[in-house]
């Protein structure tokens, strides 16, 4: 199983979100736009982190912000088309971590695109980094591939 950190393979991914496409987010030339890809990168994050690590967006005191990110293209979509986005765990240290994201057609075992996403902790009061509160720690653990 290939586990680099921009794998293309569906196997490397523990966790997997459905994204559909919108007409907006075909470009000029016909398929999905660039920055539609990091939407759909840190629509995943959150939601994981919402649905398992406790995150209240509007009044958790611990935020992540992104301070990185990064995307590989390597095959094409246009809207209609059913996606979905791979996210894991890349590494995770005191006060950040690393996502691993990679978006496919659904049912398909190759990505159409590859990423890392990083958030750095920081209490929301004062902009100040943090370390990683114990509940998303904990939450993130099914997110780590070996």
């Amino acid at each position: 199983m290939e586990n680099h950190p921009n794998s293309k393979s569906r196997t490397t991914y523990p966790k997997f979100y459905d994204q559909d496409t919108r007409w907006l987010d075909n470009d000029a030339y016909g398929h999905v736009n660039n920055v539609a890809y990091y939407s759909f990168f840190d629509t995943a994050v959150n939601k994981y982190l919402i649905d398992h690590c406790g995150l209240n967006v509007g009044v958790s005191q611990a935020v992540g912000y992104v301070v990185s990110s990064s995307c590989n293209y390597h095959s094409s979509a246009a809207y209609p088309a059913d996606l979905e986005v791979g996210l894991r765990v890349n590494k995770i240290g005191n006060k950040s971590v690393e996502y691993g994201v990679a978006v496919f057609k659904k049912d398909s075992k190759q990505a159409l695109a590859t990423g890392h996403f990083t958030h750095v902790y920081v209490d929301r009061s004062c902009g100040k980094s943090i370390p990683i509160p114990q509940e998303v720690i904990d939450g993130l653990q099914a997110l780590i591939t070996d």
